[in-house]
């Protein structure tokens, strides 16, 4: 009768210290959860400052060669000029047109992965329903087998 005692206590602390685990690591995630959009927020943040401050670095620049160009009064070729607004434009528009493509890959791209992650979940569910069947398959047959011998 103590035997089946002390393997009871040891099955029910083994029970207890896997469920300690399971619930810590779920602590963990939820935290992450908890915590994930105002980091998210965070480096929405920083992008629209800094591509405010490049924007504004850009428009200094190009003002001050403006005026540097004024007020030197250096001469300036109207074929080239408009042959470098014509390329300027067409280079911008290109350049537009790839962020548009770029943008719909990665949407597609963190679209799919997100799908994947949905399969994932499928597929270790069915997997530990499949353990735990065998599990209470194997149980049940060793049982029997013992049940057998005793008699």
């Amino acid at each position: 009768m103590s035997e089946k005692r002390s393997t009871r206590d040891e099955t029910a602390r083994t029970s207890e210290v896997i469920d300690t685990v399971r619930d810590n690591a779920v602590r963990i995630i939820d935290e992450v959860v908890r915590v994930q959009p105002q980091f998210a927020q965070s480096i929405s943040n920083l992008q629209l400052d800094y591509t405010q401050t490049v924007k504004s670095m850009i428009q200094t620049a190009l003002a001050n060669q403006k005026e540097i160009s004024s007020t030197l009064n250096i001469p300036q070729v109207p074929q080239l000029s408009e042959q470098v607004a014509k390329q300027s434009t067409e280079i911008t528009n290109n350049i537009i047109h790839s962020v548009g493509i770029f943008n719909q890959f990665c949407v597609n791209a963190l679209d799919a992965a997100r799908e994947n992650v949905k399969i994932c979940n499928r597929t270790v569910d069915a997997a530990t329903e499949f353990s735990n069947n065998i599990l209470k398959t194997w149980t049940s047959y060793w049982s029997a087998q013992q049940q057998f011998y005793r008699a």
